[in-house]
């Protein structure tokens, strides 16, 4: 980025505010949280879990180069005055999408949106110069503060896109207005806000409403609601339909995946050229992942060659498939770090993951799980329905953490032993007390089930190891 990212006289026109304590500040980014806040930024006093103008006192010690807030006395520096906070933040999201070249993609869908944003931003990255959303920035405010923070000489751009609600990726896609739409899949995630398949479908497909003109729709192939998820591309002003998967039509078709214990391997017919992928990360969702990863990038104008050399050197994300090794008495466990969320098709996947991995010696498969959280009414049966497929991929323990998880629990067979945990403080503990050399434990649930903790406690040797890889 050449030059600051927003002047003084730039921003009050995005926002209409007016100045106050200095109009000729620059800022060189924009930030909402003062623990991260570096100087040069410019502060937005956010009003969400807590209210942001208490903090901008410390921002302003921090080195921010000016404030916006709704409330004139909240600071002495220079501030960017406005009726409303996060309806600023957005104005000057769409004032920077607006002073932009850059072709913008949107990402959604119930499963693997993330990660596919992720390695489209390093297929991106790779191509020149590049924006997109950190983390998991993909709410009312992660969305605006994400645009607002694009230089004006980026080509291209990925934004992530989530919801709990319908209406709400109408809201986010409205802002983007992105060139390319795409949708990674359908799966039972939120059921308990929305009531139906269709009408996780439906709100997802709110995405295309907002596409610019000529705009590309990407849609999964292999989906049981890939026809709903096209009649919405029809009413849009989408120009073309890529589809992504196993099926013959798909735009980005795979023909064939090798899936391995840490990696896999395949080929792909990408509008017409055939294509080598590897992907160094686990499980069989990766080819479906980087076949949406492919078609996204092939409509961004990259050739599908680089994208397959980038997606090659990418690696599996911390909570997200990555594994590391726990050093024991007498050789080593392997832990598999699949905790950053979980819904029914992530889980199947998962367990599928960790059926490839051949333990060593007298090690068995061990399986810390977290209840699915926002699965609706049938979130027991779902929970119950995961023993068989534990059973068949040979695991010989499972930990269940979270209420639901006493449905699964109580329905695995006599040749899977079950216990539940109280906590992930107490699942750590009963994981600690069973492991040893050789196992090789998945650890995955919702966020809200608490998992993660346990990854982290193992990383901070809570079994009294040592951490390798």
């Amino acid at each position: 980025m050449t030059g600051p990212l927003w002047t003084a006289r730039d921003a009050a026109a995005a926002t209409g505010g007016r100045l106050v304590g200095g109009d000729a500040w620059q800022a060189s980014g924009v930030s909402i949280d003062t623990r991260t806040l570096e100087a040069g930024d410019l502060f937005v006093a956010l009003a969400d879990q807590r209210d942001g103008h208490d903090f901008v006192p410390a921002a302003e010690k921090a080195g921010a180069a000016a404030s916006i807030v709704s409330r004139e006395d909240a600071g002495t520096g220079a501030r960017l005055v406005v009726p409303d906070v996060l309806e600023a933040l957005q104005r000057l999201g769409v004032a920077a999408r607006e002073r932009s070249k850059a072709v913008r993609v949107g990402v959604t869908g119930s499963v693997g949106k993330t990660s596919v944003k992720e390695a489209i931003a390093a297929v991106f990255r790779a191509s020149g110069p590049a924006h997109w959303s950190v983390k998991s920035y993909n709410n009312h405010w992660g969305v605006p503060l994400t645009l607002a923070r694009m230089p004006q000489d980026t080509a291209r751009g990925v934004f992530e896109m989530g919801m709990n609600h319908a209406g709400e990726i109408a809201a986010l896609t409205t802002q983007v207005q992105p060139h390319i739409a795409l949708i990674t899949r359908i799966a039972p995630a939120h059921l308990e806000n929305l009531g139906s398949m269709e009408a996780i479908a439906d709100a997802k497909a709110e995405i295309f409403a907002g596409l610019a003109g000529d705009g590309v729709a990407i849609i999964p192939a292999d989906c049981d609601y890939a026809p709903r998820l096209a009649a919405r591309v029809n009413e849009s002003g989408a120009a073309f339909l890529f589809e992504f998967g196993k099926a013959r039509h798909a735009a980005v078709r795979i023909l064939s995946w090798d899936q391995q214990a840490t990696s896999g391997r395949g080929r792909f017919d990408v509008l017409g050229r055939m294509v080598d992928i590897s992907i160094p990360a686990p499980g069989e969702h990766q080819a479906h992942n980087a076949a949406a990863v492919m078609a996204a990038c092939v409509a961004a104008g990259i050739d599908s060659a680089q994208v397959a050399d980038v997606l090659a050197g990418l690696e599996a994300q911390a909570g997200r498939g990555a594994s590391f090794m726990v050093e024991l008495d007498g050789g080593s466990a392997r832990i598999i770090d699949d905790s950053y969320n979980a819904n029914p098709v992530s889980m199947a996947s998962a367990i599928a993951t960790l059926a490839r991995h051949t333990p060593e010696g007298k090690g068995r498969r061990i399986a810390v799980l977290g209840e699915m959280l926002e699965i609706g009414e049938s979130a027991p049966a779902r929970h119950r329905e995961l023993a068989a497929p534990l059973a068949d991929a040979g695991v010989s323990a499972v930990i269940g953490v979270g209420a639901m998880m006493e449905h699964l629990v109580s329905a695995l067979p006599g040749s899977v032993k079950g216990a539940m945990a109280a906590s992930p403080a107490d699942a750590t503990k009963r994981l600690g007390d069973m492991l040893r050399p050789g196992d090789v434990v998945l650890i995955k649930g919702s966020n809200g089930s608490g998992v993660h903790k346990v990854v982290a406690s193992l990383r901070n040797g809570a079994v009294n190891a040592v951490i390798k890889g």
